[in-house]
């Protein structure tokens, strides 16, 4: 596998902000230094301010080589624990907007 093709991943922490960005959201890159025993990776949030989602991106969960995606707004939209394995975009996108984020463009004009 070449280098392009292992960023091209929603694994990596800075291909998933810039597709979440591409697709209208405000995201912020929070944290990615776990140590190499922890299954997190890395740490985003999305719609500071509005629904303030954190997702994190855990390796080897539930198997081997599998990545998951945890989500967590304090309880509001999303049941404690809520996560997601997936490989498309399109799906990260389709649950954050059913469950409350906001696109940069659809918020109010004063924020």
């Amino acid at each position: 596998m070449n280098n392009k093709q292992i960023k091209n991943k929603l694994k990596t922490a800075s291909y998933f902000v810039k597709r979440l960005k591409d697709s209208g959201f405000e995201t912020w890159k929070i944290f990615n230094k776990y140590s190499e025993s922890d299954p997190r990776r890395w740490t985003v949030l999305i719609d500071p301010g509005g629904a303030s989602i954190y997702i994190t991106c855990f390796e080897n969960k539930p198997f081997y080589n599998e990545y998951l995606f945890t989500f967590d707004d304090g309880n509001v939209n999303f049941k404690p624990g809520f996560s997601l394995k997936t490989d498309s975009i399109e799906v990260i996108v389709n649950r954050l907007l059913s469950n409350g984020a906001s696109q940069r463009d659809q918020r109010a004009p004063s924020e």
